[in-house]
């Protein structure tokens, strides 16, 4: 199979000094979701800023499908790589919802009738065709959220990447959000310390402490390590057993 993503040792420190990322390896196969998980501060958000060349490594490199993430590739890596920050209202800015989602597309050289199927289709990938022409400040929180997903589908990327997405959602919300994400079949990483969507959606976790990969493996059976859990100060509610919680059905199979 092959890989969407390939990390390979990467080393990252701030401006002031302080190291954020010591030696991270990762690779995620075309179709996987895998959730990146870890406490405030364990480098889950700096390293999902790498993988679009928002931030440069010290040492290690990046690859999205093959291609390198290089000063000379960036305009094709920002294509291949959606990312949706954690509050929608960081991409959302034309007075539009149709404006905002074609507006990635545009800046690739689409037009007229090209951009506006581009547009449409991916506004319907998010059941949010029918507000195409509203404000986006008129949307709810979990609407805009949506929104914000159609900006980088509309960009037909080879991986999404989602930062806290479960944040300020409400339960149906959550579920809506989960079965789009099951349903586009992308290659998904959700970084998130909401243990429970991961283990919902994310056959697999990667768990993250103090800038290092602590483990790698089925989501489950990391959630069930209580010594894993103490170590990277994670923890699920008391009482639940995440060997009992199965992952939903793919929307395409739902009765």
């Amino acid at each position: 199979m092959s890989a969407s993503l390939r990390v390979s040792n990467l080393h990252y420190s701030y401006p002031d000094g302080r190291s954020a990322l010591h030696g991270v390896t990762l690779r995620v196969d075309d179709g996987e979701r895998v959730a990146i998980l870890g406490p405030n501060g364990a480098g889950k958000t700096t390293l999902m800023l790498h993988l679009n060349g928002i931030l440069t490594p010290a040492s290690g490199s990046v690859e999205v499908g093959g291609l390198p993430v290089t000063p000379a590739n960036l305009r094709e890596i920002r294509r291949r790589v959606g990312l949706v920050f954690q509050d929608p209202d960081d991409q959302l800015f034309m007075a539009r919802v149709a404006d905002d989602v074609a507006f990635g597309p545009a800046n690739l050289g689409f037009s007229g009738e090209d951009l506006a199927v581009r547009t449409l289709n991916a506004l319907e990938q998010v059941g949010m065709s029918a507000e195409r022409d509203s404000a986006p400040h008129h949307l709810s929180f979990g609407q805009r959220r949506r929104v914000a997903l159609a900006t980088v589908l509309a960009m037909d990327p080879r991986l999404l990447v989602l930062d806290e997405p479960t944040s300020n959602l409400d339960p149906a919300a959550r579920r809506e959000l989960a079965e789009l994400l099951v349903a586009s079949q992308l290659s998904t990483l959700i970084v998130t310390h909401d243990l429970l969507y991961a283990l919902e959606l994310c056959p697999r976790s990667v768990v993250m402490c103090e800038g290092r990969v602590l483990a790698d493996g089925p989501t489950a059976e990391l959630l069930a390590d209580d010594e894993l859990m103490r170590a990277s100060r994670l923890g699920l509610p008391v009482g639940v057993d995440p060997r009992l919680i199965c992952p939903p059905l793919p929307t395409e199979d739902r009765p």
